[in-house]
């Protein structure tokens, strides 16, 4: 099994999808480890002096003026997770709590959190028994950290709370900790606190949010070029030296996978024909790389931000090289807030052109051709239409999503914590977002591939055969009599979400960007 080695330095996008998604076995590096047993030292000698250091030897948030006296420290760091550990709601899925765990503990592995060797070994051993804290989806106002998710989790080191274990089933966490032969830990000075002070959870979303939309917004490339073939559109507006004198690098590389996928085709420049005049195509399909593009550059960078964060040591207060324990801001989750919902309006706008392309081949006034609705006998078949009208209700509810959450605030503990980011909610309603462009572009492609079947006696491009043969063989129907559509479109969904679209071309194409 792939082992990811966690030091001082952070981590990659890659090792986050490897330890959430792969399950990959984590470890802690030797410098990580002496890098721990430093930074503990410091707040040992800092814990044994009569001055009140916060968090370490004070209360928290609005509480921080409480000096709390040495024999009730360990008390504190137990009750401020208990307590925090407050979410209400709908379970977070699995791979988000691991991305959250795993990413918390490259912050505690950095020598920045003051947290004990044996503590940051404790965190590596759940993920690797299997054991998945459970978190709920509210409870996180994106500022001093995802809070209660990062609580629940650090509940469950305790030996407290409810967790998954490796069979999928939800039981209390210490009787999984025992089973895997894991001892709960007994938290000290300033370690509940290290445990859930960070913006780990809205970095692993985004992480993973970016791995899906790269292949996401391929394929929203290859089912737009289909689109184009499918209305007898033209490819001419696909050249390179068009996107060079408008230099903006997403918009030139969703262009060349356009014209990747066209090169040969038999349908593209009738423009001229009697069957299909017109002096350009609508900008659904002419504009196809200007809108991708667009979000492809907002994906670079979102990613510039994400690596920054997961070089980052988050946590409140930090020990520094030099001895210095400091307050800081750095929990709070505006960066990555921001990104996530910059995300989130680019993908609305893609699920947006896709919908207007779709609707264009469903027209018979507007598609050039093809039967109305793409209908074996239309008037008794009514064909895709009410494929489209699923496609437009989620493109309405990514226009909902696409609202910034990061343009709220709103105040807590006592008016300390008096401006927040809500990254945690920017990141949650991403997820719902890429799982609607998801299907968005599954209907595309679905009515894609049927029109170009129904142009009888011309030739697609061989991509453009390669993706519709790819798609019949794995159970996306083509051209026929009206059936019941649901399992039709779910087997569409898997296509694209699985990759298999972008697997199918690329043999032809090569690489796509």
């Amino acid at each position: 099994m792939h082992t990811v080695v966690v030091g001082t330095s952070g981590t990659t996008a890659e090792d986050v999808i490897a330890v959430a998604r792969g399950n990959a076995r984590v470890e802690l590096s030797g410098e990580a480890l002496d890098a721990l047993a430093r930074a503990r030292a410091i707040v040992d000698a800092l814990a044994a002096k009569p001055e009140p250091v916060y968090g370490v030897s004070t209360g928290f948030g609005a509480l921080a003026s409480r000096h709390i006296s040495p024999e009730l420290r360990a008390q504190l760091q137990r009750n401020i997770v208990r307590s925090h550990a407050a979410g209400m709601g709908p379970r977070v899925e699995r791979e988000v709590v691991r991305a959250l765990m795993f990413l918390r503990l490259k912050t505690v592995a950095s020598g920045h959190t003051g947290v004990r060797p044996s503590v940051a070994q404790t965190m590596a051993d759940v993920l690797n028994a299997g054991i998945t804290p459970v978190v709920h989806e509210y409870g996180s106002l994106g500022c001093s950290g995802d809070l209660a998710p990062l609580s629940h989790c650090a509940l469950a080191l305790m030996g407290e709370g409810d967790a998954e274990g490796p069979d999928g089933v939800v039981r209390s966490a210490g009787e999984l900790l025992a089973e895997a032969g894991i001892e709960p830990v007994e938290l000290r000075e300033k370690e509940g606190l290290a445990l859930l002070n960070g913006t780990d959870g809205m970095l692993g979303m985004l992480v993973m949010a970016l791995a899906d939309l790269g292949r996401l917004y391929t394929s929203a490339d290859i089912t737009a070029a289909l689109t184009l073939e499918a209305l007898l559109g033209t490819e001419k507006v696909l050249q390179p030296e068009l996107h060079a004198i408008r230099p903006h690098p997403g918009q030139s590389a969703s262009a060349a996978n356009m014209a990747a996928v066209l090169k040969g085709s038999g349908l593209t420049g009738h423009f001229q024909e009697e069957s299909a005049p017109r002096v350009q195509d609508a900008y659904s399909v002419r504009c196809a790389p200007q809108v991708a593009g667009a979000g492809r550059d907002t994906m670079a960078h979102a990613a510039l931000v994400a690596s920054r964060e997961l070089a980052a040591a988050v946590d409140n207060p930090v020990v520094l090289p030099d001895g210095r324990v400091e307050s800081n801001g750095n929990f709070h989750g505006a960066p990555v807030a921001y990104v996530l919902d910059f995300l989130a309006i680019a993908a609305a706008d893609l699920g947006s052109i896709a919908e207007r392309r779709t609707d264009r081949l469903l027209d018979k006034n507007r598609s050039h051709g093809l039967p109305p609705f793409l209908a074996d006998d239309a008037g008794v078949d009514s064909g895709l239409m009410i494929a489209q009208y699923t496609q437009a209700a989620l493109v309405s509810e990514m226009k909902r999503l696409a609202v910034p959450a990061s343009a709220d605030s709103i105040p807590s503990s006592a008016m300390q914590e008096d401006h927040v980011s809500m990254g945690w909610s920017a990141a949650r309603k991403l997820r719902t977002a890429v799982d609607n462009l998801t299907r968005i572009i599954a209907i595309e492609l679905y009515a894609a591939t049927r029109a170009i079947e129904l142009r009888h006696g011309l030739t697609p491009a061989p991509a453009s055969r390669a993706a519709i043969e790819a798609a019949r063989a794995a159970g996306v129907q083509g051209p026929g009599p009206d059936r019941f559509l649901a399992p039709d479109l779910a087997v569409a969904d898997a296509f694209i979400r699985t990759g298999a679209l972008v697997a199918a071309v690329e043999p032809v194409t090569g690489p796509l960007a």
